[in-house]
């Protein structure tokens, strides 16, 4: 994909359209977009916090094993961002995360994400704000599966 398209496309995911130009082609000039097939993993549980990224196309699982198999804990779709959390913690990720269909990223180092962070305010913003959405539902993920367990007949 050549810069210009890149510089369309980044201007239509609602988190970078307040971006000024110089910023929106700095972005697409150092990101990468990635295309995934089904059940393509996009990165490991434990592996290196290198990259967000945000969906540009499709949707990703995260997902989680368990003793019984593989659990999908939730599905992140087009526009939304992930990874931030271990780029913003410096830590390993904390999950899998796989494509759900055929799924198109663009990839963004963990220097320009944190870049981007603290000479943007609204993009900030709205990264906090899809983080507390996400930090949300996964309490009422952990609740729903304690109500689980409390109500399954031990063995």
């Amino acid at each position: 994909m050549d810069l210009a398209k890149e510089i369309d496309l980044l201007r239509k995911i609602p988190m970078f359209a307040k971006l000024n130009a110089s910023k929106l082609k700095l972005l697409a000039f150092t990101s990468e977009i990635v295309k995934y097939e089904p059940g393509d993993v996009v990165f490991y549980a434990g592996g290196p916090a290198d990259y967000a990224y945000v969906i540009v196309e499709g949707a990703v699982d995260v997902v989680t094993e368990t003793d019984k198999g593989t659990l999908v804990t939730l599905t992140l779709h087009e526009n939304q961002l992930f990874g931030e959390l271990a780029v913003l913690s410096n830590a390993s990720r904390s999950a899998t995360l796989k494509a759900n269909g055929k799924v198109t990223v663009m990839k963004i180092s963990a220097e320009m994400f944190i870049k981007l962070l603290a000479e943007n305010s609204d993009f900030a913003l709205d990264v906090m704000r899809q983080l507390s959405e996400k930090l949300a539902k996964s309490h009422h993920q952990v609740e729903a599966l304690l109500q689980y367990e409390r109500q399954a007949p031990t063995k």
